[in-house]
């Protein structure tokens, strides 16, 4: 990062923790709050995979101060939706304070724990069953006008162009001939023909382990929400069971969508529809959202300069080739992706870090 760019980011940071004090002070005399603005301390945190920067205040209770660059990001947004989703009983942050046409923000700080963190063989039941109660209540709230665009075939069409563009031909420096092209034109095709045939809801978009925050007794916290949008009812299923973050063995991850199929049709989010059709859309969707990851995680690393993605891409590979395999239709990609693409990843320094050290993931009993 260049030293011009550092020195804009130091300076946000510092206007940052200027406003949150001032904010505290005139409006949040229940908080503890240092009575110098210099007294506030933000300690950073890690951020998400866009251009915001999260810290937490030393108040108490602390609460989390955000930059959100109004020229990359939409704050205004942030706020509206935040606000819905909890007026519709999804507990997102309060959002204490807001500057929208400066980008910065003070919201209610949900913890540390992650969904993530607590999953293993004994509890991933238990919580699945909880975040999965909590995308069905998500699924059951009704379209707000304006407020979510639609996750429509351009949309997830522009997605799965981030592969052959970042992870083949910027990441892995290889072009691809015409008649690659046209082979991916026609798998991305069944896929987005799978998606315009599923129930439209709303959409989290990154509705997986990291971005759910446990809380004793409470409803699960939700995060990094800021772009959802109205789509296919198994996309957020989907971003669950087939974390990039995290695997469970196929069996067990089928039985919970199918749970998840029963319980959404109960309800009227779907209509009766079978088992394969239904596992065939959660298949489809999921890897549709693995296309954009391998694509995305390389564009974090190349554009962005963040480090910590690719060594998540081998569990997203072995998600892709996996699910490939197991229909006709899309067995071509399989094919020119174990031939043509998998040997040149298997020489990056990431993935022979990783097939050195065995799979990261903490679960997998395949």
């Amino acid at each position: 990062m260049s030293e011009c760019v550092t020195e804009g980011l130091d300076q946000r940071r510092d206007e940052l923790r200027d406003w949150a004090a001032r904010a505290l002070v005139s409006g949040h005399d229940q908080l503890s709050v240092p009575p110098l603005q210099e007294t506030l301390h933000l300690r950073p945190l890690s951020g998400d995979a866009g251009f915001r920067r999260y810290f937490r205040t030393d108040t108490s209770p602390s609460l989390i101060a955000v930059d959100s660059p109004p020229q990359r990001t939409n704050p205004s947004r942030f706020v509206a939706l935040a606000d819905y989703l909890r007026r519709n009983g999804i507990h997102t942050p309060l959002v204490i304070a807001a500057d929208v046409e400066r980008g910065y923000m003070l919201l209610e700080d949900l913890g540390d724990t992650q969904l993530l963190r607590e999953l293993d063989e004994d509890s991933v039941a238990g919580l699945y069953a909880e975040v999965m109660n909590e995308l069905l209540c998500l699924q059951q709230i009704k379209r707000a006008e304006g407020l979510f665009p639609p996750y429509d075939r351009a949309l997830l069409h522009m997605e799965m162009r981030l592969l052959p563009e970042w992870l083949v031909g910027k990441l892995l420096q290889r072009d691809i001939s015409d008649a690659e092209d046209q082979m991916l034109e026609r798998t991305f095709a069944h896929l987005l023909d799978s998606a315009s045939a599923q129930p439209q809801v709303l959409v989290h978009r990154d509705y997986h382990s990291r971005n759910l925050m446990l809380r004793d007794g409470e409803s699960p916290g939700v995060v990094d929400f800021q772009d959802a949008v109205w789509g296919p009812v198994t996309y957020d299923l989907a971003s669950l069971l087939r974390d990039c973050y995290i695997r469970w063995p196929r069996e067990q991850v089928e039985n919970w969508a199918l749970t998840y199929r029963a319980i959404a049709t109960d309800a009227g989010v779907i209509p009766e529809v079978s088992a394969e059709t239904f596992l065939r859309w959660f298949d489809w969707m999921g890897l549709q959202r693995h296309f954009k990851v391998l694509g995305l995680f390389p564009r974090l690393y190349l554009r962005d300069g963040k480090h910590g993605y690719l060594p998540d891409l081998p569990l997203v590979i072995r998600y892709t080739v996996e699910v490939c395999e197991r229909y006709p239709e899309l067995s071509p990609f399989a094919d020119w992706f174990r031939g043509e693409i998998l040997p040149l990843l298997e020489q990056q320094d990431w993935y022979r870090d990783y097939r050195t050290a065995g799979e990261r993931q903490a679960v997998t009993t395949e």
